[in-house]
């Protein structure tokens, strides 16, 4: 039998630094997703992410399983620059090189990496589910 807990607000174990429930559920990650797209495309971890599709050399599509509410969300990423040095871009194109997020949907977004697969990879949003 399942069961529901309604509360307005939390607070820690001591009765102190209450928060809104509001605010916890709406400015928590809807979707994350943490890949390589080195040898093949393929998530290590993720949340609310259904599938990933290498679409070429350096762009990934990733998938929501729920969707979001409107593609008017906050999207945030992450590339390192190849697949050896572990250096990293957050959403900027760093000296030219070409890095984003793109084609933003309410149930996909696109990751670019530059020209090349990136073995660490990472997407998170935040915004309202549908």
């Amino acid at each position: 039998m399942a069961s529901e807990l309604r509360v307005n607000t939390l607070k820690d174990a001591s009765g102190n630094n209450s928060i809104a429930t509001s605010f916890v559920a709406g400015g928590s990650a809807k979707v994350w997703v943490h890949f390589t797209g080195v040898s093949s495309t393929a998530i290590r971890d993720s949340l609310n992410t259904s599938s990933l599709t290498d679409l070429t050399t350096g762009s990934t599509r990733a998938t929501f399983t729920s969707a979001m509410g409107n593609n008017d969300y906050s999207a945030t990423g992450y590339t390192n620059f190849d697949a050896t040095t572990g250096e990293g871009a957050f959403d900027a194109d760093i000296s030219g090189r070409g890095f984003g997020l793109v084609g933003r949907a309410t149930t996909t977004i696109q990751h670019y990496s530059y020209t090349i697969d990136s073995a660490v990879n990472d997407i998170q949003v935040i915004g309202d589910l549908a």
